[in-house]
């Protein structure tokens, strides 16, 4: 059943430099999810990225972010609608890319079940790395 949520222009505009396959399952995400969310990054500069490893936040050069097959989320309070980072909310959002990259056939990973660095917003496509 439809939640009637819609992207944020902000949203909008980090989908519009997305692969467009990730950005078709971000959108069928956003209609299969029970949790409304914001999209807050995705294609990144190379500059940007190095900011993100400097800081800790990241811990690659070879992020798919640079070549916009990565995006982050972050998961909407349904009391508030104010973001919140919440693992259980954010596992809402997760299940439901998971589903919609089978749906849409371009599967994904969540960086909320990585052991080695815990990415929580984090949603990249699981096919080979395009070169930079």
């Amino acid at each position: 059943m439809p939640k009637g949520f819609h992207f944020s222009q902000r949203s909008v505009r980090h989908l519009l430099t997305l692969d467009p396959e990730l950005a078709a399952v971000a959108r069928l995400a956003l209609s299969l999810s029970r949790v409304d969310f914001t999209i807050i990054s995705a294609r990144r500069t190379r500059a940007e990225q190095r900011r993100l490893v400097a800081a800790g936040k990241s811990r690659t050069m070879r992020s798919r972010h640079l070549n916009g097959q990565a995006l982050d989320f972050v998961p909407l309070d349904p009391t508030t609608g104010k973001g919140r980072f919440d693992r259980a909310l954010a596992i809402e959002v997760a299940v439901a890319f998971l589903d919609a990259g089978i749906e849409r056939n371009c599967p994904v990973r969540w960086g909320g079940s990585w052991r080695e660095f815990e990415d929580i917003p984090h949603i990249e496509m699981r096919r080979p790395l395009k070169r930079q």
